[in-house]
């Protein structure tokens, strides 16, 4: 899979530092960044700067990462929004799996978790990683039903 051309950035405060480091990494690949914020790292509440990054990844049918504390909040507000498949990646292993298995369009990462060397590999793989469809399609389809 060729990089995508496109990447939407979001974070809370505390995933800020993550975020600059991932966000200047991938423009030294080339990549396009939409960053829908936050641009510090004064507090704020998580739930909204998702919700407008993930309506951005749909917009711009692309890729985005999300960043926290842990990474699991946001993650989890990210996958109410419908359309989203976020993952929490914390290795090389998840990052391949959330693309290869479950077609992830988001991947959260935890700042105060992740070292950032480390995040810098887990988003190249995530990046670079296709679906393989198959026996993972249906399950991928079943996660989009409604309940």
């Amino acid at each position: 899979m060729e990089l995508p051309q496109r990447i939407v950035l979001a974070t809370d405060h505390a995933g800020f530092p993550l975020k600059e480091a991932i966000k200047e990494h991938l423009i030294s690949k080339g990549i396009d960044v939409i960053d829908v914020g936050t641009f510090s790292e004064e507090s704020v509440d998580y739930p909204e700067v998702i919700r407008k990054g993930c309506a951005a990844v749909l917009e711009e049918e692309c890729l985005g990462i999300i960043f926290g504390g842990s990474g699991n909040g946001e993650a989890m507000a990210a996958n109410k929004v419908r359309g989203i498949r976020a993952a929490l990646v914390y290795s090389e292993e998840s990052a391949q799996l959330a693309r290869s298995h479950n077609d992830a369009n988001v991947m959260s990462l935890g700042g105060r978790l992740v070292d950032h060397e480390d995040a810098k590999k887990f988003v190249d793989i995530f990046l670079s990683t296709d679906f393989e469809g198959g026996r993972h399609e249906k399950r991928v389809k079943d996660l989009e039903a409604d309940s």
